[in-house]
């Protein structure tokens, strides 16, 4: 556990009453589940009031329980393993209908990514894009589907733009070898966090090239490197990663930049329809054929 924790819980001890006392002790046992649980589930739990449970968080320095749970979720942001995210969903889920639970989940994560996210690093982090000579995006792991995703709209947007491909640390430095602060590097990775992905944006950032970070946390390992921190939400409890919000992020990042590129980009896409068309890349479907029969 936390050691700051640990040790405000330590230091008050001698003052907390018996139902605290059960509460303390359970967070010290299964602090990897009281991250998820709300202050109501925590109770019936150790078997106090929600109020307890509130009064418990203020006795140890937190302004709330929402604050005490959060300092729990960012100190096992790294730490979780498969099994214990599978415990945890499980757990939160419940009896509850799994698609719904999934759905709102889901949109309460984007919905805190836009509270969340900072202008002003978003639209530096444009303005970096759209001047660079070169861009460098790179994503290991489950992450590698948004740095694809991203890549390929930059590469109808941009001449110069690559997928870092992350097979290993030496080919990594290798395709990054002539980057320099001429060059724009996005990193993106979520818990847990890829050792490549840092490594990588540490070479850029001492390279002197505009590092990008794209990553859940202000404590995440990509956020030290960066010179823009683009924070989207990501759910540490789920089976699977949810990227969602990071997608969601990406999803606003391509706009923007097309837009800040209208008249270039225009003329892209209007080249790509004709070849497009004359090659038959998109299967052509008739009015006629989707209309309901009568």
């Amino acid at each position: 556990m936390n050691n700051l924790l640990a040790v405000r819980i330590k230091n008050r001890m001698g003052d907390f009453s018996k139902g605290q006392k059960l509460i303390a002790k359970y967070i010290e046992e299964h602090y990897d589940k009281v991250a998820f649980m709300t202050a109501s589930k925590l109770g019936a739990t150790v078997g106090v009031s929600e109020s307890t449970v509130v009064r418990f968080a203020t006795e140890i320095g937190y302004t709330g329980y929402p604050e005490l749970q959060q300092a729990m979720q960012e100190m096992i942001r790294n730490k979780l393993t498969s099994v214990q995210r599978m415990e945890v969903t499980a757990s939160r889920i419940g009896n509850n209908d799994i698609l719904d639970s999934v759905f709102n989940q889901d949109i309460d994560i984007i919905r805190r990514t836009m509270e969340e996210t900072p202008h002003e690093d978003f639209y530096r982090s444009v303005d970096a894009i759209v001047k660079a000579r070169k861009i460098y995006i790179l994503g290991a792991r489950s992450s590698l589907a948004l740095a694809t995703f991203l890549s390929y709209y930059f590469n109808l947007i941009f001449e110069n733009v690559l997928l870092v491909q992350s097979t290993s640390e030496g080919e990594i430095f290798e395709q990054m070898i002539r980057v320099d602060e001429r060059d724009v590097v996005i990193g993106i990775s979520f818990p847990r966090y890829s050792r490549k992905a840092v490594k990588a944006l540490n070479f850029a950032h001492n390279r002197g090239a505009t590092v990008v970070a794209i990553t859940d946390s202000a404590l995440s390992p990509l956020a030290m490197e960066a010179d823009n921190l683009l924070l989207a939400r990501s759910d540490i409890a789920s089976i699977v990663d949810s990227l969602v919000a990071p997608l969601s992020l990406i999803n606003a990042l391509i706009v923007t930049t097309t837009l800040k590129k209208s008249e270039e980009v225009s003329q892209v896409f209007k080249r790509l329809e004709d070849i497009w068309d004359e090659y038959g890349v998109y299967e052509k479907v008739d009015d006629k054929s989707i209309e309901p029969a009568l």
